[in-house]
């Protein structure tokens, strides 16, 4: 065989072991086994039935309720998070958003010239819905969650008193604005009606019954009388129809 034939062979050859030795010896050198336990754990967050069962919601707190408390000064400047989509003025133009103007108690999509999304039209029941005050909370508050497939991109407004004074502000848009809701009274009534059925309760009052019962039979004064019937009579005594007389000292 040609010499240069085998110096090429040898050449391959040598290449080979060198790379699957130094292959191996990286290996041995930086080869790191799985760990026993996880750095890190990554726990799904459970939702649902399951998270509502394990503690109970929040309390919904009434618009009439946040209303009665509400600024309409402060919620002018609540609305310049919405200002970028919707016109204030009576008769202003529509812009990515309906003008807002007389917007309380006014059908759902039913300003003029203004293309609705197929979600608010469905919503709007053939205008049988109108923004009345709770219907406008719960939009504000999650508008897509309230309206599904609404256009509208707004996150919403999760405070209650920010939602609270926007709506305060946007009830002024209008020349003869809606009047307040009036807040349940349910609630104080029948806090109220709580001090009569105690009252109830202390009439027919167990101590008075009970003290009566120990004064009818008291147990004390029978047992003296007990007592002073059948006493043996004292040295030196004589008894008398259960009663002791003493003889005098002789």
């Amino acid at each position: 065989m040609n010499s240069y034939v085998n110096m090429g062979v040898g050449a391959l050859l040598g290449t080979v072991f060198v790379l699957m030795s130094v292959s191996i010896a990286s290996e041995g050198i930086f080869h790191s086994g799985a760990p026993e336990k996880e750095g890190f754990a990554i726990v799904a967050e459970e939702t649902g039935g399951e998270a509502a069962g394990g503690g109970e919601a929040a309390a919904v707190v009434p618009i009439a309720t946040l209303l009665a408390t509400a600024d309409a000064a402060a919620g002018e400047t609540v609305f310049k998070k919405c200002a970028s989509c919707h016109t204030t003025e009576k008769g202003g133009p529509n812009k990515v958003g309906p003008g807002l103007w007389d917007i309380v108690n006014r059908p759902v999509a039913s300003h003029e010239g203004f293309s609705y999304s197929a979600g608010m039209t469905t919503f709007s029941e053939g205008h049988k819905i109108v923004w009345d005050y709770d219907h406008l909370s719960f939009f504000l508050e999650a508008p897509k969650k309230h309206v599904p497939g609404t256009a509208m991109g707004f996150a919403g407004l999760k405070k209650n008193d920010e939602r609270a004074n926007l709506i305060a502000y946007l009830r002024t848009l209008s020349d003869n604005p809606a009047p307040l809701p009036t807040a349940s009274s349910e609630g104080a009534d029948a806090g109220a009606a709580a001090p009569a059925d105690g009252a109830t309760a202390t009439e027919g009052a167990a101590p008075a019954d009970g003290a009566a019962t120990t004064t009818e039979g008291a147990a004390p004064a029978e047992g003296g009388a007990t007592t002073t019937e059948g006493a043996a009579p004292a040295e030196g005594g004589t008894a008398t129809q259960g009663t002791t007389t003493e003889q005098p000292a002789q």
